[in-house]
């Protein structure tokens, strides 16, 4: 099989010919610390792995009067090329800091301009000050925050350059500057997790309206991605894991909205695979309810989660690809390459069976020792059906 018919047959939990093994966004900090700055479609060729391409082609919709924002030149993987009007603009000020990149980002409105603050390291980047600070924020967002479209053209023309390379693979749009796919993933980006937990309880209309505002704006991405050659799409985020809400919160606040976009994205013919990097054994049957395509990350306890891949596949096997499993922090520094090929055939042991199964690093690495992700890599080249 090709890469791209190996991912797919997992996807579609048939049996492939061998084990499928890829990872997660592939770090501009690994490929500059480790390998001198090759491109991450050098990465996958050096050392055997499953290829994926990430794209973010965004649009603006003209009949709102949408337009590129000309001031967005320093774009990010997933970013997408920022949509503004004349009513929403974003203009971003450095403000000098000892150690970190910290940039002010004002959402211009003509009835408010909300802040937010990012910081950066090396490695990532994290929010300092949250956009919504009080509670009549989420109406300026409702009213004035434009929605991209999907360039469905430019996805089918990489599509098509990358041939039988590997999986395209995109994302429902988050909130601009700094979000992620989910609902409620993207309100706690905005809002921070502790304040909009304890929200549910003091308030749990009003997060219902900050979910709706961030759901109608997803909608109308997904709807717009009819006929684009996307393989697999990510939704959700790791704020919606057991290890930081309740399966109660997870059914009354998250499944709501995640569920219908991806029926939504299903109507506009995309795979969908729910990204919970975190808890995820007190709702596997919760997520799987919400008939995703595929699941991940289903990280290991020594890394914080909490996945038991073998029960797992008992569990949803059946329903969904499981994607992930493989303790990155253990295993691709500071070990032996033997120990490494054990944890590959441990996961593909625990999760293999019968297919439907993706081995990939439990969401992201920076720092990796080369041998040991060839390691990972042959390992897998072993792992034959």
């Amino acid at each position: 099989m090709t890469s791209k018919q190996r991912l797919l047959a997992a996807l579609e939990r048939k049996t492939p010919d061998r084990l499928p093994a890829t990872t997660h966004h592939v770090m501009d900090y690994f490929l500059e610390q480790y390998l001198g700055g090759v491109s991450s479609r050098e990465f996958f060729a050096r050392f055997g792995l499953d290829p994926i391409l990430w794209v973010d082609a965004y649009k603006p919709d003209k009949s709102r009067g949408y337009f590129f924002d000309p001031a967005h030149t320093e774009r990010k993987p997933l970013s997408g090329h920022r949509i503004s009007s004349p009513e929403w603009r974003v203009q971003a000020t450095e403000i000098p800091h000892p150690e970190y990149r910290t940039v002010r980002y004002d959402f211009v409105t003509p009835q408010k301009t909300l802040t937010m603050v990012l910081q950066t390291s090396g490695y990532t980047s994290w929010v300092t000050e949250r956009a919504v600070k009080e509670k009549k924020d989420i109406d300026v967002i409702g009213e004035f925050a434009t929605a991209p479209l999907c360039d469905v053209d430019e996805v089918n023309r990489l599509a098509g350059e990358y041939g039988e390379r590997g999986l395209i693979r995109g994302a429902v749009c988050s909130f601009d500057v700094y979000g992620q796919p989910g609902c409620w993933q993207d309100a706690a980006c905005l809002y921070g997790i502790e304040k909009l937990i304890l929200a549910t309880y003091d308030d749990p209309g009003w997060v219902h309206a900050f979910l709706k505002i961030l759901y109608e704006r997803k909608k109308a991405y997904i709807r717009s991605m009819k006929g684009a050659r996307f393989d697999l799409i990510e939704h959700g985020g790791g704020d919606a894991s057991s290890t930081v809400i309740s399966p109660r919160l997870l059914a009354e606040f998250v499944a709501p909205y995640d569920g219908r976009l991806i029926a939504l994205a299903h109507e506009a013919g995309q795979r969908v695979v729910y990204h919970t990097c975190g808890g995820m054994m007190p709702i596997l049957e919760n997520i799987a309810a919400m008939k995703p395509d595929a699941m991940e990350t289903f990280t290991p306890p020594a890394m914080g989660g909490d996945a038991n891949l073998r029960e797992a596949k008992k569990r949803i096997g059946d329903k969904v690809c499981m994607i992930g499993g493989f303790d990155q922090f253990h295993f691709f520094t500071g070990c032996t390459p033997e120990e490494t090929r054990r944890e590959v055939r441990r996961c593909f042991e625990e999760a293999g069976s019968g297919g439907g199964f993706i081995l990939s690093p439990s969401d992201h690495f920076f720092d990796a020792q080369i041998e040991l992700l060839q390691a990972f890599a042959d390992e897998a080249h072993r792992c034959i059906y």
